[in-house]
């Protein structure tokens, strides 16, 4: 603010001007003496630790959006495939088969944006009433839990409630793995499912418990995943 603008004000108000001193202006009404934590330098001992604390939880914030970044680029890139044979089971090829895993693999295309997408039925050798039924595919998936659960919703309007949905280990490729149960024609059958930022796949187990089902869909992305 310019001098001449200070004396106009002194003018128009019939005041005297303010007389400015070299005398520090106190802006507490605090004895100076009063507060024991007070430092020299006009910082508190609660305000530090209150700093402190900011500056460790700030920390700990970038922390993890740094492993949740290098989560993010290690699983964005990945490819699946449906190899003749994995995890003891072999790919059915008949017509009735591809029918059935392009309908499932239509469906879940329709209700996610998928890269790339494919569904496939593996027999049991050692029983036909064992077949699993897998379909899937691959995209950058920033939230793969919240998708996946999405998919088991969508499972539940399309064949009836999936009960009992639990978390089961992911295995060495990470992500997350759940599965359930509901019923259809034959009975009821296990669901699972594993999303990761990678990819999305669902798979139907007719004839196995949920704990076999979520052991056989580890094995199976095991010889069906890859990361570049």
């Amino acid at each position: 603010m310019s001098d001449a603008h200070l004396t106009e004000r002194s003018r128009d108000g019939g005041r005297e001007p303010v007389e400015l001193t070299e005398e520090p202006i106190q802006l507490s009404t605090r004895d100076s003496g009063g507060d024991p934590d007070e430092r020299s330098s006009g910082w508190s001992r609660r305000r530090k630790i209150g700093w402190a604390v900011a500056l460790v939880v700030g920390l700990a914030g970038a922390g993890v959006l740094g492993v949740g970044g290098w989560r993010v680029a290690q699983q964005k890139d990945t490819q699946l495939a449906s190899p003749d044979r994995v995890a003891g089971l072999t790919r059915d090829d008949s017509e009735r088969a591809k029918s059935t895993a392009d309908y499932l693999r239509s469906g879940l295309a329709a209700n996610i944006e998928l890269d790339s997408s494919f569904g496939t039925v593996y027999r049991d050798p050692a029983d036909d009433k064992r077949s699993v039924l897998i379909f899937g595919g691959t995209t950058l998936l920033w939230q793969p839990e919240r998708d996946l659960d999405s998919l088991f919703r969508l499972m539940s309007d399309e064949t009836g409630a999936v009960n009992g949905l639990r978390e089961l280990p992911a295995g060495d490729l990470g992500g997350v793995l759940k599965c359930g149960s509901t019923s259809g024609e034959g009975g009821d059958f296990a669901v699972c499912g594993w999303a990761d930022h990678g990819s999305v796949v669902m798979a139907m187990f007719p004839g196995r418990s949920v704990t076999d089902a979520g052991g056989l869909l580890r094995n199976l992305r095991g010889g069906m995943q890859t990361r570049d």
